[in-house]
């Protein structure tokens, strides 16, 4: 008897659906785009609108398993025709998964209660394992309904942090016991299962009963929540003060200053077809205003992941929206490119700069690897059994892109999920690391301009997990050479989310962490590190400095679309460049909710970096709030700087910088950063927070800018300053950024 359909499985039938289906997609599309070609103007911001509005509409809910309320109405018209009682109870069951996947908990939860009170009278024959399944998945509906009247209709910023306790307590707590209920049926007749033990610990966190309301055999010792102090205070949630706090789906972050007024705005998406992209504007006082319709983005729904970057040198940072992932062929999707008016508004130019293209993907990074002082785009689309080769757009700084990705050797075809560039040999020209599902990691070598023209060369170099997520390149050695983050994604057994606690052997890919020689060649480091190979189900992932210390510190947001996936997402702390300590319950960072895009920023400008997470998973009714995690502060010293290239492009992106400061005993010690935006998923603003840790002086502060491989140093500059460095200006100018506190309170009732 067939009744539950695990994701990996739906994934796979989805493309074996497609594949049979092409034709009629092709066909699809284009009448899709010819309707809307005849009736609004191309390349505008309407015509996008109008494009993914119509897409959405034509949505297939056989083919996107995603689109959960629309297949409970297909299913549902299916019971009126003849059907055995076998396949009529079946069919009721995944009726009433989907409700519960769709968010209508307690509907699914009656549909599922009836399938089990069918199958205990003996209306119909059921194996010992339908009966196991049926009640695992009656315990993550009730779970669920748990978090959707708590954590969601109730919120504290304590809700959902593991391990669970103080407000994050359910006050109502029927889906929890109930829960608890269903799990001991199952921990009985399987008392090996580590998947329901790991749940049925935290439905009885939610209860304010644990441990010692857990029944001894399966309960999991407190001791492994406990993680390092490495020296991290508290962070708080709050975003539902500050206004940030947006449900929603998976989906992006990018953190700029888009409008010029010294305050960092977000923006964030969510990856329902007709989710919209939201603006949220920093008013300086402690709270963001949502500005979403006044910045001319109404109607750009649907995005997975966003990017930034001055794509057309004019000062103020464009916004990129990715879309289709996960999609397969449902996933033929456009990305927009917003161009920023320099006000807080936005205009959609993909149509005329030439980056229009219907492929499914969540990957891509801007760089300028031809050096010619204008960031180029790299996008990373997923191909399945039909390809889809990633895209090199080059720009042409005349406000168009045009793709050379076959012409320079970097057409590649996989299932791609992260991209970086970095410049791993220093040469001056910048190199592309590609992260993709079931094939090894890439290293696109950048050879120059060849006698045959620009090229670049493929190499496995770090070949990382087999479903390797979210990457980066990012130097947490502090050694001026740039090492590697793969975030491992794949697991098959539940369970592994507790062995990983309890420190025993697991399946599931875990993160990877290569260290550059220095020589083209890269040692894996995971293990040495310390606390990176307990890490799994990484999907956002970015960093920066929580403690100003200088070394580049991690957090990894976790979760795979099944909803019993309740893993916490992990703040890891660089302790000196040789190990990493894991603060996530030290520092209230232990969410179990799906994590997504990550970013670092320095939102009051009090000097030091707090971190915003959207939050939220794949099925429709796996919503959740966006958090914003404020940063105590830590006592060490920090600069900022604003890079203007000149002859590089504008926001010196690919540059380094390198910083020198004299600490109390008199030695000196040098502090290194990659200008970027940071891991695949999540943007960190493009301008460099550099942590200086004890340094009682800046030496100086020197670029090697991007387009040049020329090295500018300034000196004079003080601590705890913003200053604007300009490519080819023998002067720094100091910032002047207006600071606040962010608004009290901190529940969200």
């Amino acid at each position: 008897m067939c009744g539950y359909e695990d994701w990996a499985t739906n994934f796979c039938s989805r493309f074996l659906f497609l594949m049979q289906s092409i034709l009629a997609v092709l066909l699809w599309a284009t009448a899709v785009l010819g309707q809307v070609d005849s009736s609004v103007d191309r390349g505008d911001s309407r015509f996008m609108a109008t494009v993914l509005a119509r897409l959405a509409q034509r949505a297939d809910p056989i083919a996107n398993i995603y689109l959960n309320q629309a297949r409970v109405e297909g299913l549902s018209s299916l019971l009126g025709q003849p059907m055995s009682a076998v396949k009529r109870l079946n069919m009721r069951l995944r009726i009433a998964q989907e409700r519960v996947r769709a968010g209508d908990l307690r509907a699914g939860i009656e549909e599922m209660q009836s399938v089990l009170a069918a199958v205990e009278a003996g209306q119909v024959p059921a194996t010992e394992g339908f009966v196991y399944m049926l009640h695992d998945q009656l315990a993550i509906a009730y779970l669920r309904l748990g978090e959707q009247e708590n954590c969601l209709h109730n919120h504290t910023t304590d809700s959902c942090l593991l391990p669970i306790r103080g407000d994050g307590v359910h006050t109502l707590q029927e889906g929890s016991r109930r829960a608890i209920e269903h799990y001991t049926i199952n921990l009985n007749k399987r008392p090996s299962d580590l998947g329901a033990r790991w749940l049925l610990n935290l439905a009885y966190m939610t209860l304010g009963e644990y441990p010692e309301g857990v029944p001894e055999p399966w309960r999991i010792p407190p001791r492994v929540f406990d993680g390092d102090s490495g020296g991290i205070q508290r962070f708080r949630d709050v975003a539902p003060a500050a206004g940030v706090a947006a449900i929603g789906l998976a989906g992006g972050s990018a953190v700029e200053d888009f409008n010029g007024d010294g305050l960092l705005d977000i923006a964030v998406s969510s990856w329902g077809l007709r989710d919209p992209l939201r603006y949220f504007h920093n008013e300086g006082n402690g709270t963001f205003t949502e500005a979403t319709t006044a910045a001319g983005i109404d109607g750009q729904i649907g995005g997975i992941n966003l990017e930034q970057a001055d794509y057309d040198n004019d000062g103020d940072v464009d916004l990129l929206v990715l879309r289709g992932a996960w999609m397969g062929e449902e996933g033929r999707m456009p990305n927009s490119l917003l161009r920023n008016n320099g006000d807080g508004t936005f205009v959609d130019v993909t149509r005329r700069t030439g980056l229009f293209s219907l492929h499914p993907t969540h990957a891509a990074a801007f760089a300028d690897y031809d050096n010619d002082g204008w960031l180029d785009l790299f996008v990373g689309n997923e191909s399945g059994k039909r390809p889809h080769p990633c895209q090199l757009f080059r720009n042409q700084g005349d406000g168009r892109f045009v793709d050379v990705a076959s012409a320079v050797g970097v057409d590649h075809v996989g299932f791609v999920k992260g991209i970086a560039w970095g410049d791993i040999d220093n040469d001056g020209l910048i190199d592309l690391y590609v992260s993709q599902f079931y094939q090894e990691n890439i290293l696109y070598r950048n050879l120059g301009d060849t006698p045959e023209g620009w090229r670049f060369a493929a190499a496995i170099v770090a070949p990382g997990p087999n479903e390797s997520f979210p990457t980066r390149f990012w130097g947490y050695a502090n050694d001026g050479w740039l090492d590697l983050f793969a975030g491992g994604y794949n697991m098959n057994d539940l369970g592994d989310m507790a062995r990983a606690y309890l420190g025993e052997e697991f399946a599931a890919d875990h993160a990877h962490v290569y260290r550059n020689n220095g020589d083209g060649t890269f040692d894996e480091v995971t293990e040495a590190l310390g606390s990176f190979g307990q890490v799994i189900l990484a999907m956002g992932a970015n960093y920066g400095d929580l403690d100003n210390d200088g070394f580049p510190d991690c957090y990894v947001g976790t979760g795979i679309p099944d909803l019993r996936s309740l893993t916490p997402n992990r703040m890891l702390r660089n302790d000196g460049g040789t190990r990493f300590l894991d603060v996530t319950t030290t520092g209230g960072f232990g969410n179990v909710q799906k994590g997504h895009g990550v970013s670092f920023a320095d939102f009051d400008n009090d000097g030091d970096q707090d971190v915003f997470e959207v939050m939220g998973g794949a099925f429709e009714g796996d919503l959740y709030q966006n958090v914003l995690y404020e940063n105590p502060g830590h006592g060490n010293r920090w600069l900022r700087v604003f890079p203007q290239g000149v002859q590089s492009n504008r926001g010196a992106v690919g540059g380094r910088v390198r910083v020198r400061v004299r600490r109390p005993d008199g030695s000196t010690r040098d502090i290194h950063h990659l200008i970027g935006s940071g891991g695949s998923f999540g943007a960190n603003p493009l301008a460099p927070h550099l942590g200086l840790g004890d340094a009682v002086a800046v030496d100086f502060v020197e670029i090697t800018w991007p387009a040049t491989h020329q090295t500018q140093r300034w000196a004079g500059l003080k601590l705890d300053r913003a200053y604007h460095l300009r490519e080819g200006h023998p002067s720094a100018t100091e910032v002047i950024l207006p600071k606040f506190h962010f608004a009290a309170g901190h529940n969200g009732h």
